[in-house]
């Protein structure tokens, strides 16, 4: 697939546009859930709904993106996360908003597939690792942008959910005029997709995949359980809205370094050092109790150390896995992070509801650095492809 700037920033547009519906979308109705005196277990719960769509969606990606190819997939997700965002604000009700939470997901989940798949094949292993990283840091942009969002809420409550749709559908007129209606191409192989690919391609890769199920679970748990956090710790909610993008500026920061770090020192050291030290300022949050200065640190170096695992992994996938599992690896991948990300926000929530409140970070951190501790039983070779 030849190499096409005006698509690759098209692509990059709707990958910003999905990291912000989803920065937006778990703090903005957590706090809404919060004030409705939504447990903050039935709170993590109903966060989990987002990733309960997207998780299904993965079940099926690979296969409709086959027949309806990646425009119509993609246009598809930019209408469903519209037009859920526009009913979120004119009916206020928990299990409604646990459905429009699945078909955002659903929607999101479309098009992280389709434009990161598209992304890579546009790739040669000569910018591979640039164009991930981008990528990446588009994706981080937006959802570091995300929680801004609250701010908007001053000026009425479905201010940001219509002003997030306009951007949903300026991107969808822009994908239907100017993108080509293609579909991936098939493997060489001619083998449809199957369930050996998959594990084929865990068995070989299971630790450059795990990064996708850390940050997933980080990146939901975090966004959702951080504002109830914030709460019932005494922060304000001034504070709440320009703490969380902090999480997002560490990552946007770091990105490039870590992928070029990963370039010249290799992928799994930095993997291992960004986990140790990332799970070590994580559960050094609480400690920091409601000084807000420590907290911005803490939450910006964790933020930069682990908020390129997704794209750090790939990478580290693509250099294990021969290019015809790439596609496999991406949809394992996918699951990890939904599964994280399901988790994250259950876990934290479970956590504050039994009167742990530090308990949010001191898991989130353990689970980092025995990521990092579990490369000792990972041996690689080296794929030439």
């Amino acid at each position: 697939m030849k190499q096409d700037k005006t698509l690759y920033f098209i692509l990059i547009g709707v990958i910003v546009a999905a990291g912000i519906s989803q920065g937006m979308l778990l703090p903005v109705l957590a706090i809404f859930l919060e004030r409705m005196g939504v447990s903050s277990g039935m709170n993590g719960m109903n966060a989990a709904a987002l990733y309960i769509g997207s998780f299904g969606m993965t079940l099926a990606a690979e296969r409709i993106l086959g027949k309806v190819g990646f425009k119509k997939l993609i246009a598809a997700g930019l209408v469903l996360v519209m037009l859920s965002l526009m009913v979120f604000p004119l009916f206020p009700s928990v299990g409604l908003w646990f459905v429009l939470r699945i078909l955002v997901g659903v929607g999101d989940s479309a098009l992280h597939y389709a434009s990161q798949l598209w992304v890579l094949m546009m790739s040669t292993s000569r910018n591979r690792g640039r164009s991930i990283s981008i990528y990446g840091m588009s994706y981080g942009l937006g959802f570091s942008m995300g929680p801004l969002g609250i701010n908007l809420l001053n000026f009425g409550n479905h201010v940001p959910f219509f002003g997030l749709a306009v951007l949903f559908a300026v991107l969808l007129v822009i994908v239907l005029i100017r993108m080509p209606d293609v579909r991936p191409e098939r493997q060489a192989s001619g083998d449809a997709p199957g369930r050996g690919r998959y594990m084929k391609s865990y068995a070989l890769a299971w630790y450059a995949l795990l990064p996708a199920f850390l940050y997933g679970y980080m990146e939901a748990g975090i966004n959702s359980n951080f504002p109830v956090y914030g709460l019932r710790s005494g922060f304000s909610l001034e504070q709440i809205s320009s703490l969380l993008p902090f999480v997002g500026i560490g990552g946007l920061l770091l990105q490039l370094p870590l992928g070029i770090w990963s370039d010249r020192f290799g992928r799994k050291k930095i993997l291992m050092t960004a986990g140790i030290t990332g799970g070590v300022c994580f559960m050094l949050i609480p400690f920091a109790g409601t000084s807000y200065w420590p907290v911005l640190i803490l939450l910006t170096i964790a933020g930069g150390m682990v908020g390129s695992f997704f794209s750090l992994g790939l990478a580290y996938a693509a250099d294990i896995l021969p290019r015809t599992l790439l596609p496999a690896a991406n949809v394992v991948a996918a699951f990890h992070f939904n599964i994280g990300s399901i988790l994250g926000p259950n876990v934290g929530g479970a956590a504050m509801q039994t009167g742990w409140i530090s308990g949010v970070f001191i898991v989130m951190g353990l689970l980092y650095i025995l990521f990092a501790c579990s490369s000792l039983w990972f041996k690689r070779g080296s794929n030439p492809g």
